[in-house]
Formats: structure tokens, C-alpha cells, sequence
């Protein structure tokens, strides 16, 4: 009851038809046991009780014959949650994932195996199709679509489940705490297949190999367990720099150095479509969750996306000022990127040797790694590549010193380019990018050497620990 700061319950078998309190003590606060302008409510099926502590920018559970809460999303929470502003409704699914309308931000926010992200309305308040003006309450039907009442447009939308939004069209294994790769590589490819200075490698879920011959102007396919491509598809455009394939078999590739755009093959049709407009060469591609397209462009020194569903193909800056510099709010030369299912961006900021990390919406990035990094041993030069493993720990082509290596629990470790073996098997030459197959299998294309290179997991390593001979 607002106004009343308390949620109150009766049972409809009473004929008295008494009201019990089960949270709130009648007295605006943001004390764990009391409420501030509550809204909306849930029961789940333990009893327990879900309320948006709107006033409080909230969302607290109490559970069943409890009267203090806890705070299970918001700024406030001792859990790593996100931050909201006036939530009115919430929803629980099935696996007990909440669902928020965050209405002083004008969208909706769910949790997850991966933690909170933004679901719908993500890049401001607004009267398109993706955005809202004042959303209250949210709906679900029974095959996931989700129904929202957006108060101030004076309309109901649906925003429709995308099924194949729940797969990843990349893997990201998970590892043991020492984990550790052959470090005789095998060489996948060389280049009389891909052609000189290689830069791109893609490994779908599927354990499927994509590179570019940028000489002979292809896209190369190696099917699973396949020596030689399987599929050669012509591309012609100049000096194409990187790839990003989705899991229906879709390849965005960059086409920018010459033409200004990135193109899409439609695995459906077998044709190129242009999905974005860009300034300059994509040095990473990167396709999120939301089909937003980010394009990281090294000559402009700042990345950009923009809708693929998008008829205007309209591009936003997410990260850098377009002048090079070492501030939190600048990139000098970005290569690789990686987005999170909750939208984060990992950018490995080449001359500047350093990762930084832009959380959804803000201009201010976090050195992870290398110069400035609060780990002083993670020494980098120009980082081209980047990828997160399932834990969530850095994998980063460090490219000026001829070596993969991974931030991981034990801080900055060489994982392959190390010293030992067969130097022709173990040594790179300026390594660009990085890509796993679902074993967890590293591709590297080592462009010095023209070639590509795959270091086997060794799933032995698991048993080693840190301090063993």
C-alpha cells in the first residue's frame, strides 16, 4: 500500500476478511524492515515475497514469516547486482530469475546465470519500437514473450523472445584454477591457405574454423575434425581485418578500410547484405545479445555500434573520444573487443598496453590489465586480442610480446608464446586475435608467421597445484 509503506495479506476464506502485515512498518525508511512508495509485488512458490521498494530504488525480499528484508537488487545490496532507479514491477520466471521494470531508467533488467543485465529499452527513454517513456508493469506469456505497458506512449509492446539469443555463437569453456595448454602448438593452417600476415580467427559452437585470405579476397570454412577448408566463399572486399560469425551461420565481416561499411553473408540466401556504415577498418567485430553490431576502429581510436535491425543504420560511439590518449574516457588504437551478456565492453586498447573495461553506459573505462592496472605485473604491449573463458577470466593477445596470456585468480600468466619446446612450435610472431573451440583448444593466428596455430588443453593440468615441481 503506498503512502502506507507496508504489504499487507488476507486470506479469501476469512468472512472477517483481516489484513496481516508481512512487511513494512507503516513508516517511510529505508531500514531493511521498512518500505518507501512500494509498488509492485511477488509471491514465489516458497511463500517468499518480492516487493519494489520504488522510493528506495530497490527490490527486497522478504522471506515467508519474516519482517526484515533483504535486498536482492539495487545499488544498496551487499550482492553484486545493478543499479536502479524507481523499480514499480517485478517478475519471477520459472528459475527464479527477476525481471524489473526499472522505471526512472526506462527500461527493463533481468537476472541470471551471468548476474543482472539490461533487457529492453537499454539505450534511453524514448518513443522508437526498443525504447520507453515511463514503462509500468511487465508481463510474461507462455512462450516467453514479454508484454510491457508503457504508461506516457499510451501503449502496450511485446518484445518477442529470441531463442537463439540463449546460445552463444562462440565458446567460452570453463577451466580449473591452473589451467594449462601444450605448448607445442599444431599449425591448423599456413599460408598457402590463408595468404600473408593473417589477422582473423572465429570458432563457432559448433567447432567450426572461420579466417580471411585477405590476398585472395575469402572467407575459409573448416568444418569440425577437417584438414582442409570445406567451404571457400568469395568476399571482395580490400583488407579485411576481422569477422564475427552468429549461431545460425550469419558472417559479418569488416569492410571498411575502402568502402566504409561492415557486410553481412545471409546464411539463408547466400548473399551480402551491408549492416553498418563505418569510418575506417574494423580491427574487432563484436555482435551482443541484442544484435547490436560494435565496431572497433583503430584509426579513429574509439569503438561504435549500431543496430542490425536498425533500417537507418545509425552508429553510436561507446568507447573513446575519437583523439588518442592514455584518460580513462580515451583509446589509442583499439583492436580486439568482447561484450558480456550483461553489455560490458572489454576493449584491448593497443598503444596505450592496457585492457579496459566500460561498463553498459559509461564513457569512463577500467584498466583490467597492463599500464595503469592496480597489477603491476601485468606488463602488456599492444594487446590485439581479447576473449573471457567462463569464470569470466581474461584471455589477451599480447601482441608485442609474442604471446597469449590470462588474468586469471593467481594474477597475469603466460598461457602460450612461453619459453621452452620446439622453438618453430611454440614461438609467435606477432600474434592478432585468439578463439577457443568448445574443448577448450586455443586458435591463434600467429601473423608473423603466416599461419594459424592450435594449443591443445591440458586437461591433466587440472591436477597441479600452484607450488608443485
Amino acid at each position: 500500500m503506498r503512502g502506507l509503506e507496508q504489504v499487507v495479506k488476507g486470506s479469501l476464506g476469512d468472512p472477517v476478511m483481516t489484513p496481516s502485515i508481512v512487511a513494512g512498518t507503516g513508516t517511510r525508511g529505508s531500514a531493511s524492515n521498512e518500505l518507501d512508495g512500494s509498488e509492485g509485488i511477488f509471491v514465489d512458490v516458497n511463500l517468499d515475497l518480492y516487493v519494489a521498494d520504488s522510493g528506495n530504488d530497490r527490490v527486497q525480499l522478504f522471506q515467508s514469516g519474516r519482517l526484515d528484508g533483504i535486498t536482492v537488487a539495487g545499488s544498496t545490496s551487499v550482492y553484486v547486482t545493478i543499479p536502479l532507479s524507481h523499480p514499480n514491477t517485478i517478475v519471477l520466471d520459472g528459475a527464479k530469475h527477476l525481471f524489473i521494470v526499472d522505471s526512472g531508467n526506462t527500461r527493463i533488467v533481468g537476472s541470471g546465470e551471468n548476474g543482472f543485465r539490461c533487457l529492453v529499452g537499454c539505450y534511453g527513454e524514448g518513443a522508437r519500437s526498443n525504447q520507453f517513456a515511463s514503462p509500468f508493469g511487465l508481463s510474461f506469456d507462455r512462450s516467453g514473450n514479454m508484454f510491457v505497458t508503457d504508461q506516457s506512449d499510451h501503449q502496450i509492446q511485446k518484445f518477442q523472445l529470441l531463442e537463439r539469443s540463449c546460445v552463444l555463437a562462440f565458446n567460452q569453456p570453463k577451466f580449473c584454477p591452473t589451467p594449462v595448454w601444450n605448448r607445442n602448438g599444431i599449425i591448423f593452417a599456413k599460408q598457402t591457405t590463408l595468404g600473408s600476415e593473417p589477422l582473423a580467427v572465429f570458432v563457432n559452437e559448433k567447432n567450426s574454423v572461420y579466417a580471411i585470405n585477405k590476398e585472395k579476397k575469402q572467407v575459409l570454412v573448416w568444418h569440425e575434425d577437417t584438414i582442409d577448408p570445406t567451404m571457400i566463399i568469395p568476399a571482395d572486399f580490400l583488407n579485411s581485418s576481422s569477422l564475427f560469425v552468429t549461431s545460425d551461420g550469419d558472417i559479418y565481416i569488416d569492410n571498411g578500410e575502402k568502402n566504409g561499411r561492415v557486410e553481412k553473408r545471409i546464411s539463408s540466401t547466400n548473399t551480402w547484405a551491408t549492416v553498418l556504415f563505418v569510418y575506417s577498418s574494423c580491427k574487432g567485430l563484436f555482435l551482443d545479445t541484442k544484435d547490436y553490431l560494435y565496431c572497433s576502429m583503430s584509426n579513429h581510436h574509439h569503438v561504435a555500434k549500431g543496430s542490425t535491425l536498425d533500417p537507418v543504420l545509425t552508429l553510436t560511439v561507446v568507447a573513446g573520444t575519437g583523439t588518442p590518449g592514455p584518460a580513462t574516457n580515451q583509446l589509442n588504437r583499439p583492436h580486439g573487443i568482447f561484450v558480456t551478456w550483461s553489455f560490458d565492453l572489454y576493449v584491448a586498447d593497443c598503444e596505450n598496453d592496457r585492457v579496459q573495461h566500460f561498463r553498459l553506459g559509461q564513457s569512463n573505462g577500467i584498466t583490467v590489465a597492463g599500464r595503469g592496472s592496480s597489477n603491476s605485473a601485468s606488463a602488456l604491449s599492444c594487446p590485439t586480442g581479447i576473449t573471457l573463458d567462463g569464470e569470466n577470466y581474461l584471455f589477451i593477445v599480447d601482441s608485442n610480446n609474442h604471446r597469449i596470456v590470462r588474468l586469471g585468480p593467481h594474477g597475469l600468466q603466460c598461457v602460450v608464446g612461453c619459453q621452452g619446446g620446439d622453438p618453430q612450435l611454440t614461438q609467435l610472431s606477432f600474434p592478432s586475435s585468439l578463439s577457443f573451440d568448445r574443448f577448450g583448444n586455443l586458435f591463434v593466428t600467429d601473423t608473423g608467421n603466416d599461419r594459424i596455430q592450435k594449443f591443445q588443453y591440458l586437461k591433466s593440468s587440472c591436477n597441479h597445484l600452484i607450488g608443485d615441481d
